[in-house]
């Protein structure tokens, strides 16, 4: 069979995901513009099925224009377009929060509305997001991995084990991950203090995204390595540079467009959704939608990890939980305030702040299993058991007590990660030498797209 032969088959495949990805956002997109009167829970699948859709190109757009970025700039535009879609909803229930604000005084809700404030939307949101991409996100890439080693697939870049049977044990990452991770602990150190306020204010803003800047700055100095590209991604970042460019540009406008159309009517249509189907909004706005926004980069990191690109699959997602932990819970207090027309903070009331206090808590326990720079399978299993336990837990505590087990569980994620930080303290050092001060030359390099 020549190359010719064999490509074809592979061109084929790259377009059919493309076409499915952009007919994935047209009923979203004629409900929207048509005003067409469904049921909203139609509706909300419309419009999440067309931020899927619109998230898949963003992705696919955002990693072929590494090519032609600087690593600086590649790090500052794909860090904000991998939250791009997180935002888009999450911004919409602060902007409605501030509003109400503006019209209600200190309330973030009309007088006497039912269900949940926007400003707990906003949050539930948020706190979902940061907690899914740990909880399932990294857990996934290691256990995969596993999977593959158990059925005899070669090792790859997998951190140890071997294709004749026996147990990968854990990824190992490189040693200039140090950077994310160091970060990454730095801004969950900070966020611990969040659940003890009554808002997240300007000031909490200003440090967050400082520390997002800092990150960004640091990775600006990695020297630039060469992308790895697979599915459409890859055939844009192979065509000529006009040719490359145009279908960036293509991709990201029109993924751009869909999101900004169908962002609002879809956090709406679950909010609405709720009261129609009896299902908690909070849950369907926490759980649900950031499984939509999430989709394409936790379906990427997989197919990594399922071809044993394991380093590069966690590196990609502790990468995302960095953005997401500092420049998108930044944001939420400034769009707030903004809406407000008021220098004030997001307010976060008593079961808000216990969410606050669980994905802090995870975020710290997650880094202190990193402090070696290894994920191991017993962590991975350790991460997603305590993500699932929430659930189970929510069945068993009685009503009036809800909440207590998001405090007992934050407990044992805080209780974990002092035990391992305080057995790795050397690590930790280290850790922190090389994430905010070791020049990247010793350290080996970074992905580009970090």
């Amino acid at each position: 069979m020549t190359a010719g032969t064999r490509e074809a088959p592979a061109r084929n495949r790259t377009w059919t995901f493309a076409a499915v990805a952009a007919l994935a956002t047209v009923p979203g997109l004629v409900a929207r513009l048509a005003g067409l009167e469904l049921p909203e829970p139609v509706l909300a699948l419309l419009y999440g099925t067309a931020i899927v859709g619109a998230a898949f190109l963003l992705s696919w757009a955002a990693e072929a224009a590494q090519v032609d970025l600087s690593a600086g700039l590649a790090i500052a535009i794909l860090a904000f377009i991998a939250v791009l879609p997180e935002y888009a909803v999450d911004l919409v229930f602060a902007i409605q929060g501030g509003e109400a604000y503006a019209q209600h005084g200190e309330a973030c809700a009309p007088p006497g509305a039912e269900g949940e404030t926007p400003c707990a939307l906003a949050l539930a949101n948020m706190t979902g997001a940061n907690r899914i991409l740990i909880g399932i996100g990294w857990s996934l890439i290691v256990l995969l991995a596993a999977y593959r080693i158990r059925r005899g697939a070669t090792v790859g870049e997998v951190g140890s084990g071997s294709g004749d049977g026996e147990k990968v044990s854990g990824v190992d990452l490189p040693r200039a991950e140090a950077v994310p991770v160091a970060f990454l602990l730095l801004a969950s150190l900070y966020a611990l203090h969040l659940p003890l306020k009554d808002s997240i204010t300007l000031v909490d803003f200003a440090v967050l995204v400082a520390i997002f800047v800092a990150y960004t700055v640091r990775v600006a100095k990695a020297p630039a390595e060469e992308p790895h590209l697979v599915g459409p991604a890859a055939w844009i970042g192979h065509q000529g540079k006009r040719g490359r460019r145009t279908w960036v540009a293509v991709f990201f406008v029109v993924a751009g467009l869909v999101i900004l159309a169908v962002a609002e009517p879809f956090a709406e249509a679950l909010v609405a959704s709720g009261e129609a189907l009896g299902v908690d909004e909070f849950f369907l706005v926490q759980w649900v939608a950031p499984l939509a926004s999430e989709a394409p980069e936790l379906l990427i990191a997989a197919l990594f990890a399922w071809r044993l690109l394991t380093s590069e699959a966690l590196a990609t997602l502790i990468s995302s939980k960095v953005n997401q932990w500092t420049l998108l819970v930044g944001t939420l207090p400034l769009v707030f305030s903004f809406a407000a027309g008021s220098a004030v903070g997001l307010p976060v009331d008593e079961l808000q702040r216990d969410e606050l206090l669980i994905t802090a808590a995870q975020s710290l326990f997650a880094v202190s299993l990193l402090v070696q720079l290894r994920l191991s399978v017993r962590g991975a299993l350790a991460l997603l058991g305590l993500f699932l336990a929430q659930f189970a837990l929510s069945f068993v505590v009685p009503e009036e007590y809800t909440g207590v087990e998001l405090v007992v569980l934050s407990a044992v994620y805080l209780l974990l990660a002092v035990v391992l930080f305080v057995r790795r303290r050397r690590d930790v050092a280290t850790l922190l030498r090389d994430g905010f001060r070791t020049p990247f030359s010793q350290l080996g390099g970074v992905d580009a797209d970090r």
